[in-house]
């Protein structure tokens, strides 16, 4: 492991794998049926990506712009649509192709107004064919577009659950992060969300924002659990290039080195946070994810979200086949983001992946041993061998060894290759660990914008 990772337990956030800074223009842009081709298609995930926030927390790298102007998010759903019917008919014939669960996120697809929202579902049911009342599907918001309207559209077309960026109940460590919003605000939002009966309700709050203590940390644990969510997610900070906390240089992320006195922050945070709740009722699925213990189960959560048979919709959506991910153009830098749905916009032709990484079979090997790992239930040995024909150990021996001599992993030799509660505490130094060479490569190379 290297001296930075054995350092520092902040890395990356591995919520995909290869990132999308691996991807590069593809020369042959390959028409889509012919990438949908030979896939199974009888239990597809399908994402719709709405890049639009009313404002961009200090915090943010996702691919999003702030507002909107006069005309933009209905031509963006124009977009999506054409989309939408080139995607659909690449797919083939429609007794083959049924969706499995279904998301929309961003951005922040409840920018969207109530109309809009219904146009957002017609595009998922009529356009690509996805029974939304038959599936889970997951939306993300925020307190202030949590409005009764478009809560009442999304219970109505089958919504089953809603992730609610809160962030921080003290208004002091939301400034900070640069979320402007007041707890009486996020409380009333959460009051509507429970209203609109939406039978499961995420919230996501960060952990290491500047002046935050265990104190504050616990208040807001505790405000989020009197709301009873049924799954909570617990973030570490990160100031990465281009944000807006980046801009103002706060953060080590964009130094020259990990900033020791601020990983032991996040640790110790996490690990108040992570006992809190355990000590609650709930369960952890992961480093950042924790389930009540009677909540409904979820089809469309972070684990199924990067399995093959991904349909991306929208120009930061990404889909994956078993040989390639494909996705637009990437941007963290505004004025690149408003360029790129600009371009998408007047798109008219949404029949070739443009951007993307090859997928060979070490890749997804490796993928597969990611997106086990760093999931509480860990990987069962038989089940990857059934699939790749060779254990766990074969593949990658001595990566998996040196995460054992740590402390971090349990199993290597048994049946279950499972973190150890200090692994999934590191789990954002484990992912960027277990990339390839490749990859990595790639990353570095990519340019900024």
């Amino acid at each position: 492991m290297t001296t930075a990772q054995l350092t520092s337990p902040y890395q990356h956030y591995v919520y995909a794998y290869p990132h999308k800074t691996a991807y590069r223009p593809l020369p042959d842009r390959p028409a889509l049926a012919g990438l949908w081709a030979d896939e199974p298609k009888d239990a597809l995930s399908l994402y719709l990506h709405i890049p639009f926030c009313e404002v961009r927390c200090g915090f943010c790298n996702l691919f999003t712009r702030v507002g909107a102007p006069e005309g933009l998010t209905g031509a963006y759903l124009d977009a999506l649509e054409r989309q939408a019917v080139a995607v659909r008919e690449a797919l083939g014939e429609s007794d083959q192709v049924r969706f499995a669960t279904a998301a929309f996120g961003g951005g922040t697809p409840t920018f969207l107004t109530a109309a809009e929202l219904e146009r957002l579902c017609d595009l998922a049911e009529h356009r690509m064919g996805a029974d939304l009342r038959a599936i889970p599907l997951s939306v993300e918001a925020s307190p202030a577009t949590a409005t009764a309207d478009r809560l009442t559209v999304l219970a109505d077309r089958g919504a089953t659950r809603l992730s609610l960026g809160v962030q921080s109940f003290v208004d002091s460590e939301a400034r900070a992060a640069v979320r402007p919003q007041r707890r009486a605000d996020v409380e009333a939002a959460l009051g509507r969300v429970r209203d609109a009966r939406i039978p499961v309700l995420n919230i996501d709050l960060i952990y290491g924002i500047d002046g935050q203590t265990e104190r504050t940390w616990r208040r807001s644990l505790d405000a989020a659990l009197a709301w009873r969510p049924e799954e909570l997610y617990l973030y570490p900070l990160y100031v990465r290039p281009l944000t807006g906390l980046g801009r103002r240089g706060q953060g080590p992320d964009i130094g020259p080195g990990p900033d020791p006195a601020w990983d032991e922050q996040r640790l110790r945070l996490y690990r108040a946070g992570r006992d809190h709740l355990l000590a609650h009722g709930y369960t952890q699925q992961s480093m950042r994810m924790f389930r009540r213990a009677d909540a409904p189960a979820q089809g469309a959560d972070d684990y199924a979200c990067q399995t093959d048979g991904m349909i991306g919709l929208g120009c930061g959506a990404r889909s994956y086949t078993a040989g390639l991910h494909y996705s637009f153009d990437y941007a963290v830098g505004m004025h690149e983001i408003r360029g790129i749905i600009d371009t998408y916009v007047t798109t008219t032709d949404f029949s070739r992946a443009e951007v993307g990484y090859a997928m060979d079979a070490h890749e997804a090997r490796r993928r597969h041993l990611l997106q086990s790992l760093l999931q509480a239930d860990g990987l069962p040995v038989e089940d990857y061998r059934a699939r790749f024909g060779a254990t766990p150990a074969e593949d990658f021996g001595p990566e998996l060894a040196r995460l054992t001599d740590h402390g971090w992993l349990t199993g290597a030799d048994g049946t279950i290759l499972r973190l150890t509660p200090e692994g999934l505490a590191h789990s954002d130094a484990i992912g960027p660990e277990l990339f390839s060479p490749a990859v990595r490569a790639a990353m570095a190379a990519y340019e900024r914008k």
